[in-house]
């Protein structure tokens, strides 16, 4: 009984973060789109996007994929809502592609890094960089990986 009432709390703990999570990353896309100057009727699908792809970063992690290749994914199902909401408002892929990528960006990693360059800890600043740098490849690698098969895909369609 008393595993029971454990294991219910720290399900009710997970489930309460990972809605913190995508209620933070929903308002960081938004706001981000705010700032790009995108259009006001699209605030809200730029918001949904970045808080997609943050769930599929979690829902990756949490089954125990290393970041990158969460990052990957995650950064790839963003292009492919992008295009369908492209496609689905009449508005350039790049007004929720941007947006929707801000929450998987790895700033905190890149400031720890040139926080610790500063304080002289020269061996964690390189293996944070590296790991910031891999990060920021796969996302650029799920953009152009998701581009190309729409490519492909339209092509084939014609």
């Amino acid at each position: 009984m008393i595993y029971f009432l454990i294991f219910r709390k720290i399900r009710r703990c997970i489930t309460l973060s990972i809605l913190e999570q995508l209620v933070t990353s929903f308002i960081a896309s938004a706001a981000f789109g705010l700032i790009f100057n995108v259009p006001k009727r699209t605030l809200v699908h730029c918001g949904v996007v970045g808080m997609i792809g943050w769930f599929i970063y979690i829902s990756c992690t949490e089954l125990s994929l290393d970041t990158i290749p969460a990052t990957l994914i995650a950064a790839f199902i963003v292009t492919v809502v992008s295009q369908l909401f492209s496609k689905l408002y009449k508005t350039p892929i790049i007004v929720f592609s941007v947006s929707g990528i801000i929450p998987l960006v790895p700033g905190g990693l890149a400031y720890d890094a040139m926080r610790n360059v500063v304080e002289d800890n020269y061996d964690i600043a390189v293996q944070l960089a590296v790991k910031a740098f891999m990060l920021s490849g796969a996302i650029a690698i799920g953009l152009i990986f998701s581009e190309v098969v729409n490519q492909l895909i339209r092509k084939t369609e014609r």
